[in-house]
């Protein structure tokens, strides 16, 4: 009975020490992250500020070779536009706003906003500045175009104007930076301001870096929405623009660090 119960034992431990071993040699159990990013697909619908449309292109871009079974939709609008939106209801999963107010403005919509970017305000001309507009001041003597001052570059123009002691007739108050460029781009208006990130790179216009420009900046935030279609895809969007991927794409088209 002694030599059996010894045997007994004995197999039982040995039988122990295999399946340990077992265990030890498995490969580890993916992490959540990792299934959730394996299963990653369908759209992620982006509502960006319009300045924000060449980097958010390009981070798209860079976004869906990672995650290839995503397919990102980017609205471009004033960021006023975009929350007034996302509060009536839009399907948007990732909001970026280009200033804390309207971030502000989406409450519990938005789901731990963090900032991603910043810029600052610039005097966009047509190339070759024919009108020679060389400061604020200049604006009052030309057809100026502005943001409306619910717009985030609209709120910042009309800080950096109140602090130079300016004031402007505006011949149009826009709902968005692009239109803004677009006028002083096809001439309908000799000068506007827009954000430094809009003029880099064109040859259709160029900018005049106003004085005191870098004591008005703008701070972006991004965030998921709290009812995103797609939740995960959109905190992985969120994500991939705060890495240094994403940075370095907004720092090629101009844009600060937050």
């Amino acid at each position: 009975m002694h030599r059996s119960l010894r045997r007994s034992t004995a197999v039982g431990i040995a039988a122990l020490a295999l399946a340990l071993a077992g265990c030890a040699n498995a490969a580890p159990a993916p992490s959540s992250t990792d299934a959730a990013a394996d299963t990653l697909d369908g759209e992620v619908s982006v509502y960006a500020a319009a300045s924000l449309a060449g980097a958010f292109d390009e981070i798209a871009t860079a976004f869906t070779a990672e995650h290839p079974d995503v397919t990102v939709v980017p609205v471009y609008d004033g960021s006023s536009t975009l929350v007034t939106q996302i509060l009536e209801g839009a399907p948007a999963d990732v909001f970026a706003s280009a200033d804390e107010a309207n971030m502000d403005k989406a409450g519990d919509a938005a789901v731990d906003p963090e900032l991603f970017a910043s810029n600052t305000l610039v005097i966009a001309v047509p190339a070759g500045n024919p009108k020679g507009i060389a400061d604020l001041a200049d604006l009052a003597d030309v057809t100026t175009v502005l943001c409306a001052t619910e717009v985030p570059c609209g709120a910042a123009s009309s800080k950096l104007l109140d602090a130079a002691g300016v004031t402007i007739e505006a011949a149009s108050l826009e709902q968005n930076v692009t239109a803004v460029l677009t006028k002083v781009e096809t001439g309908e208006a000799d000068a506007g301001l827009v954000y430094a990130t809009d003029v880099i790179g064109r040859d259709d216009v160029e900018g005049v870096v106003p004085e005191n420009a870098d004591d008005v900046v703008n701070h972006y935030p991004i965030a998921a929405l709290a009812d995103a279609p797609n939740p995960n895809a959109a905190q992985a969007f969120v994500t991939f623009v705060l890495s240094d991927a994403g940075q370095a794409i907004l720092a090629e088209f101009g844009f600060g660090k937050p």
